[in-house]
């Protein structure tokens, strides 16, 4: 992408009617690590891959906490995620004060949209750089949701965002069809396999760089890493279908031993 006369804001269009800022937000969320949603008939997981500047510095968090029964994974701006959680907390408590219950999945996703729609069409402002899968569990059951930086939100029975994604779709795309009936257990290793297909080469997943958020059809959002999620970490090591391994050079032959003396058949 370059700079052109058609990008200095939010509500110019381009002659091929396109409004490159939001192309631009849609790109960000695209260099931003790997996230990867997914749900059965109980339960709904986001997993995300945490990146760190330098090897001095702590990972950064890609799992937010949202409401008892609701948390988000993201890809792209980390500061512009929090602004949004913010604002969702706020949401889901002035929910539960109203009416006192939680608040719906799906009604708290479409408020996320149109607050993210409004950044596309002031002027003084832009779209925010971050996409977001929301996990979380009502009345109607177990919900995973895409929400966009242009304002579009969807919702999936497993999605994959941030970088090299594909890869992690073109998993999930493959084994869906078993989500529906899996225990916690294994609808978590199929994430972190999804996840392993989205790392660049000479990475790997550890306990470190690796955290899983889910929720129950009871509620009760938990976020596992670190020492929580190392189990999880170490069974799927073993796991066949993850990138290439380099492959080792083959051995070589000994050298045949000279015959010796006076050893050789004479005719």
């Amino acid at each position: 992408m370059f700079r052109n006369q058609y990008d200095t804001d939010c509500i110019t269009w381009s002659p091929a009617g396109r409004i490159h800022q939001i192309e631009y937000a849609m790109e960000a969320v695209k260099q931003g690590s790997a996230a990867i949603g997914l749900r059965s008939n109980a339960f709904a997981l986001v997993a995300t891959l945490k990146r760190s500047s330098s090897e001095l510095s702590s990972y950064q968090k890609k799992i937010f906490k949202i409401d008892d029964n609701m948390g988000i994974g993201i890809a792209g701006l980390v500061a512009d995620a929090r602004v949004i959680a913010k604002y969702m907390r706020t949401e889901c408590i002035n929910h539960r004060y109203v009416y006192d219950a939680p608040m719906q999945v799906g009604r708290l996703v479409v408020q996320v949209a149109d607050k993210s729609q409004i950044g596309t069409q002031q002027v003084g402002r832009r779209p925010y750089g971050v996409g977001l899968l929301v996990v979380g569990s009502d009345g109607t059951g177990p919900h995973l949701f895409e929400t966009q930086p242009s304002g579009q939100y969807f919702e999936y029975k497993a999605m994959a965002i941030g970088a090299r994604s594909q890869a992690g779709r073109t998993y999930l795309e493959k084994h869906f069809e078993e989500f529906p009936e899996l225990g916690l257990d294994d609808l978590i290793k199929h994430a972190l396999l999804a996840l392993r297909e989205t790392l660049s080469t000479g990475q790997e997943l550890t306990a470190a760089n690796v955290a899983v958020g889910y929720c129950g059809l009871q509620g009760g959002f938990t976020i596992l890493e670190d020492e929580t999620i190392a189990p999880y970490v170490d069974a799927v090591k073993g796991t066949p279908g993850g990138p290439p391994m380099e492959e080792a050079a083959p051995e070589e032959a000994p050298p045949a031993e000279a015959p010796a003396e006076g050893a050789m058949d004479t005719e």
